[in-house]
């Protein structure tokens, strides 16, 4: 009997990363769930670890292949925000974030690839945002990061082709999501507008249609890039945004 494929994935306490988690371990997968603050009763065996930190990606790899004996999958979605203008960004939110959400999906590929070459058939999946595609005013290091990364998976699905490694950056819109819910006070304070004006003049004014992504969504639109199907979706973002980059 085949052992079940393992997976990697960042950000899984909670949002898009849980519903990913829980998705894959429904499917039968093994699931590294990695986060800073770990739910030991959310999906996968959690692992505890701050991504901002080059070690940490390099022991979450290594935690997985302990685990398991191999790594087929890895889903990079580990994410945080800083809302601000760009005149008064902290620097050091800057590099946190430019370190968790670009250089953390290019450690974890760099550890992780021998063993997604070694199954064969490895997939590398970067949850990106459809801010990897445009910008917003108000979140410089973000959309820096995000726009970086689409560029990551370029080049490691050129490299990787040869291997039977695939790589994409899944590209969703607004999702209802902690890190959306928690830039609220933030936005309204970017664009001096009332906390409750929030939600349709800012989030959801790009959308064409008027409502929030589930995680579960993303989730099955990563599942799908797993699959036969799934596997000419390469070096591309695969986008899911209510119509916003139609305009």
């Amino acid at each position: 009997m085949n052992a079940p494929k393992a997976a990697l994935v960042t950000g899984a306490a909670s949002g898009i990363g849980r519903a990913i988690a829980t998705r894959f371990e429904a499917d039968g997968m093994d699931v590294l769930s990695v986060d800073l603050k770990p739910d030991p009763d959310g999906p996968g065996t959690p692992f505890e670890a701050d991504l901002t930190n080059a070690e940490a990606n390099e022991a979450s790899v290594n935690a997985a292949l302990d685990r398991f004996g191999r790594l087929d999958v890895i889903v990079a979605n580990a994410g945080i925000q800083h809302v601000a203008p760009v005149a008064e960004f902290p620097v050091e939110r800057w590099n946190t974030i430019v370190s968790l959400l670009l250089t953390s999906p290019f450690l974890l590929a760099k550890y992780g690839w021998p063993a997604l070459k070694e199954s064969g058939a490895g997939r590398f999946i970067a949850i990106a945002s459809v801010h990897g595609l445009v910008a917003s005013p108000f979140k410089a290091a973000y959309i820096s990061a995000k726009h970086g990364v689409v560029g990551l998976v370029k080049t490691l699905a050129l490299e990787g082709a040869g291997d039977g490694i695939t790589a994409a950056a899944v590209c969703p819109g607004y999702v209802r999501t902690p890190l959306v819910e928690k830039q609220i006070a933030d936005q309204a304070k970017a664009h001096n507008l009332p906390e409750e004006d929030v939600i349709e003049q800012v989030i959801l004014a790009p959308h064409a249609v008027k409502q929030l992504i589930e995680p579960s969504e993303v989730a099955d639109v990563v599942t799908f890039l797993l699959t036969p199907a799934g596997r000419a979706f390469t070096g591309v973002p695969v986008t899911l945004d209510q119509g916003w980059t139609a305009r």
